[in-house]
């Protein structure tokens, strides 16, 4: 579902090149529960925007479900990430001034025919925000703003997940909270699910578990028994 080729980012500051990643290489197949780890400035974040074709490489390609991203044109990219990419945000990235219901419906309006209100209204209740649906970001709490970010993000069925520290901001209630409905969510619809984390704990319920330093991947290993 995700084929990364000898990806490689550096960017110039002043007169150095500083080398963000250093050559990767990964296949993730389909409904796999991918967990990235790393220290801070390791890589993983300059990574996940990469693959959700939110920055391009300095060289390496990455393809998504067969489609190399690396030379298309914005509209064909945006086209590709309408159609096989969920985004989750650590903070969050609603549209203020749009309801929980019109965030949520958004992606079906920029990429999608017909009215896409009952499958929004759907996911909002499998959330828990039933009763949320005509709420503006500002009413909500950061747990039930992740959530109607988490329903935003599967409004369109995409085969793949990226999500950048969805908890990172939550107390650990609600972190468990939309973590639980997450990998949920992606076991029930065999979504390919790549998680940035800085928390063994959400690494252990991963399928998988990529740690990187430095730019480079230094351990890629299969959890033998994901926690549940």
């Amino acid at each position: 579902m995700i084929e990364v080729r000898g990806l490689r980012k550096s960017i110039r500051n002043g007169t150095r090149t500083v080398e963000i990643l250093r050559g990767i290489d990964l296949l993730i197949p389909q409904g796999q529960f991918v967990a990235i780890m790393g220290a801070s400035g390791s890589g993983k974040s300059t990574l996940l925007g990469l693959l959700a074709g939110l920055d391009s490489p300095s060289e390496g390609d990455v393809l998504l479900d067969g489609t190399a991203i690396g030379g298309l044109d914005e509209d064909r990219l945006a086209e590709v990430r309408g159609s096989k990419i969920g985004f989750v945000f650590q903070s969050y990235q609603l549209i203020p001034t749009l309801t929980a219901l019109e965030n949520v419906l958004l992606p079906h309006e920029l990429n999608a025919r017909g009215d896409g209100r009952a499958k929004a209204t759907q996911l909002l209740t499998a959330v828990g925000l039933a009763d949320r649906l005509q709420h503006y970001p500002v009413q909500l709490s950061g747990g039930e703003q992740q959530r109607v970010a988490l329903a935003r993000a599967f409004m369109l069925e995409p085969p793949i997940v990226l999500a950048d520290e969805p908890t990172g901001n939550l107390d650990s209630v609600n972190g468990q909270h939309v973590l639980e409905l997450l990998t949920g969510r992606q076991r029930a619809s065999r979504t390919t699910l790549v998680m940035v984390t800085h928390d063994p704990q959400i690494a252990e319920r991963a399928d998988r578990q990529i740690h990187l330093r430095d730019g480079v991947v230094i351990s890629d290993v299969m959890n033998v028994e994901p926690l549940p």
